[in-house]
C-alpha cells in the first residue's frame, strides 16, 4: 500500500515540501512536480519496463528534494533500496543489480573520501541506488550511468563558470545530475 501511495505524484510533492520547509513559500512550484513524476514514470515504464518505475518515482522525489534543499534524506534513500530490489526481483537480474549497487557505492565512497567537501554522503548512498538499477539493465548501462551523472554535473559547473554565476568553489546539489544521467542512460538503453 505504501508503494502504491508513493507512485502518486502528490506523494512526491508532499515529500519534497516536507524537506523544503526552509524555503520561502513563493518558491513552491505549481503542478510541475506531479507532471514531472508522471512523465518520468511513464517514460521509464515504456523504455525499461514496470520494474524500474519505483526507482523513477523515488528518483524524482530525491532530485526535487536535493535541488531545493541540498539534502538527500536517508528517510527516502534507504527504504528505496529494498523497494527497488523487490521490484527488480522478477527480472532475474537481482544478483548483478546488488553487485552494481555495491560497486557504485564503493566508487562514490572513494570519491567522497578523497574530497568530502565536494560531495556529500547522501550522494554516496544515492550512487548505490543508481548502481542497483543500472546494473540490472547490464554492465554497459552501469558504466554509462556512473559517468553520465559526473558529466552532467561538470557541464553545469562549467555553465556556472562561463556565465559568472559561480566560482570553482560554488556548491550545488549533485544528486539531480546523478539521477538525470542514470535515467537518460536507462531510457536510451531500454
Amino acid at each position: 500500500m505504501a508503494l502504491a501511495g508513493l507512485v502518486c505524484g502528490h506523494r512526491v510533492r508532499a515529500l519534497a515540501d516536507t524537506y523544503g520547509e526552509r524555503l520561502h513559500p513563493a518558491q513552491a512550484p505549481g503542478p510541475a512536480v506531479e507532471l514531472l513524476t508522471a512523465a518520468v514514470a511513464a517514460l521509464t515504464a515504456w523504455r525499461m519496463g514496470l520494474p524500474y518505475v519505483p526507482f523513477a518515482v523515488i528518483g524524482v522525489a530525491l532530485a526535487v528534494i536535493d535541488w531545493r534543499t541540498t539534502i538527500l534524506p536517508d528517510a527516502l534513500t534507504l527504504p528505496a533500496y529494498p523497494i527497488t530490489a523487490l521490484a527488480l526481483w522478477p527480472t532475474g537480474e537481482l544478483p548483478r543489480a546488488l553487485a552494481g549497487a555495491a560497486a557504485l557505492t564503493a566508487l562514490y565512497g572513494l570519491l567522497w573520501f578523497a574530497r568530502p567537501e565536494a560531495m556529500g554522503l547522501g550522494d554516496v548512498k544515492l550512487a548505490g541506488l543508481i548502481g542497483l538499477n543500472a546494473a540490472a539493465a547490464g554492465w554497459p548501462a552501469w558504466v554509462a550511468a556512473a559517468f553520465a551523472g559526473q558529466a552532467l554535473g561538470a557541464l553545469y559547473a562549467l555553465a556556472l563558470l562561463a556565465t559568472r554565476r559561480g566560482t570553482r568553489h560554488t556548491q550545488f546539489p549533485f544528486g539531480p545530475f546523478m539521477l538525470m544521467g542514470a535515467f537518460t542512460v536507462l531510457c536510451l538503453d531500454g
